[in-house]
């Protein structure tokens, strides 16, 4: 699905090499169980279907797909099922971000006032006694504050504070205005705490797709599908799909099996006047699996390189200081956040099993995805919850790394 293309008119795919689980250090045994285990889980009802991949020295030793694709169909899931992928949009674009950066047009000091002026006199909101007061930023946000998450920049998805409150309340989840309009709106609205101050996720790579646009002078689709999406051939990745790929989307349960609420994921085949950086992203397993082994090869895979190997090892390094306050589940402990990845710093301390320099981020309908430079290993798990996410990544670690021999 390229961006200017109809996926039915794109080439398909190409298929990384796959080899038997053994041949590239894998226990065929423990990934039948890891099958198990996943099927247990769409026996008792938490999830429609799932697809898994196992990669390993640059081959994929497991690729399955379980379940039902669609709950109130017949359609068993398949291998080139479409998902949203929500937030694992956001490694493309960070790394959109570090391109620039490379070819010399900004730095990660910029202040975020050069490329969309209104940001210059957004306040910082402080809660007192139920009432919102305004304090002048210390210092001004800069683009590593948005790829690290410390901009002061909120969503309204994590939390009930009163800047949380106006987001919702201004709609900032909008996907019918631009992301210049959506950059504008955001500006508008105080910030959480001072800049570098805490790590809260955030709709700071929405943002940070609004300063692609700025700087490249093209659409946000547009730069990632020359950059990113094309040298990669993840030809069914992009902002939509086309109406004949009606069949092929992953559908959730209608209501979350976990809380019973009522489940509303964006429409694939709808053109969003957004393209929204943090979330917007519609791709398939092999797809992303190919951004996956480009990662893990060093940021080249074919022999197009698309990142520089330091860019890269800089990027999955962690770039919060200890005195950053973080507070929330999805900076586990033992980790840190490097730009654009949650990464792994120290063996122990985080209730599953990884490796230190591993590095991963998630979607909220239910995708996840790791590189482990260490083993020479990615590992992908897709599925459109959006119910118990943090049960499912957990599971879905500790399933991996006990067939890894």
């Amino acid at each position: 699905m390229n961006v200017h293309t109809a996926p039915s008119a794109a080439k398909a795919t190409p298929a990384l090499p796959s080899a038997k689980p053994e041949a590239i250090g894998l226990s065929a045994l423990r990934l039948e169980r890891m099958r198990d285990a996943f099927q247990r889980e769409i026996d008792k009802g938490t999830t429609p279907g799932v697809v898994s991949m196992v990669a390993r020295r640059g081959q994929i030793g497991w690729f399955e797909a379980q379940g039902k694709q669609d709950p109130v169909g017949s359609t068993a899931m398949a291998r080139d099922s479409i998902f949203r992928i929500f937030s694992m949009t956001k490694p493309l674009v960070s790394l959109g971000i570090m391109m620039l950066v490379e070819d010399g047009y900004s730095l990660l000091n910029d202040p975020l006032a050069e490329y969309i002026p209104e940001f210059a006199s957004q306040k910082v909101g402080i809660e007192r006694n139920g009432a919102m007061e305004f304090a002048l930023p210390v210092r001004p946000i800069t683009i590593q504050d948005l790829l690290r998450h410390t901009s002061g920049i909120s969503y309204e998805i994590t939390g009930t504070g009163m800047v949380q409150r106006m987001y919702a309340k201004a709609k900032a989840f909008r996907r019918d205005i631009t992301n210049e309009e959506h950059a504008k709106l955001i500006a508008g609205m105080p910030l959480m705490c001072q800049p570098g101050a805490e790590w809260n996720y955030s709709r700071s790579t929405d943002i940070l797709g609004r300063v692609i646009e700025v700087v490249s002078s093209k659409t946000l689709s547009a730069f990632l599908s020359e950059r990113i999406l094309n040298p990669l051939q993840m030809n069914e990745t992009g902002f939509h799909t086309a109406q004949d790929n009606n069949s092929r989307i992953a559908q959730p349960f209608p209501a979350d099996p976990w809380t019973g609420d009522k489940v509303m994921l964006f429409d694939p085949l709808e053109i969003p006047k957004m393209e929204s950086g943090g979330g917007g992203l519609v791709s398939t397993a092999m797809d992303y699996a190919r951004f996956c082994q480009m990662l893990l090869s060093g940021g080249a895979l074919d022999g197009n390189r698309v990142i520089g190997r330091k860019t890269l090892a800089f990027m999955a390094s962690n770039h919060l200081a200890a005195n950053v306050k973080v507070e929330s589940h999805l900076v586990p402990a033992g980790h840190g956040f490097g730009l654009g990845f949650a990464v792994r710093t120290d063996e122990g301390m985080a209730p599953f099993a990884g490796s230190v320099g591993q590095y991963f981020w998630s979607g909220m309908a239910g995708t996840f995805f790791w590189i482990d430079p260490k083993e020479d290993l990615f590992a992908l798990f897709l599925s459109q919850g959006p119910g118990q996410r943090e049960y499912f990544r957990t599971l879905v670690r500790s399933l991996v790394y006990a067939a890894v021999e």
